[in-house]
């Protein structure tokens, strides 16, 4: 089970600092990935952290946004800074034992997915 959390009402420029807990597995073994859905709009790929801890991020937020894991507290954060408006969403934690390279950033290939929170950045 993922539990996601951390997420918030923000001003443009601001930071958060989201975390998805694993329970019940070893989160170590396992690629995790970040995705976000705003309303209207499908599911996006945001960034992912594979096993070895080699890291992918979306376009859109490479330099602002750092995703990292403590293995030790089976816990994947997200860390997002310089936040815009349009990085309003439900942010969502997924993740996935065995997801080949070329397809970290696809939502279908991972088989388990957090609850989601909710972001919210004020203009």
């Amino acid at each position: 089970q993922l539990q996601a959390s951390g997420g918030g009402l923000v001003q443009a420029g601001g930071s958060l600092r989201l975390s998805c807990a694993a329970s019940g597995r070893t989160f170590r073994s396992y690629v995790v990935g970040w995705f976000c859905q705003a309303p209207g709009k499908e599911r996006e790929f945001v960034a992912a952290i594979r096993q070895s801890g080699a890291t992918y991020y979306a376009d859109s937020n490479k330099g602002r946004f750092t995703i990292s894991r403590d293995n030790a507290k089976n816990t994947v954060y997200l860390q997002m800074n310089s936040l815009k408006p349009e990085d309003t969403a439900v942010y969502y934690c997924a993740a996935d034992q065995s997801i080949i390279l070329s397809a970290v950033t696809s939502s279908q290939y991972y088989d388990f997915w957090g609850q989601g929170t909710q972001v919210t950045v004020s203009s």
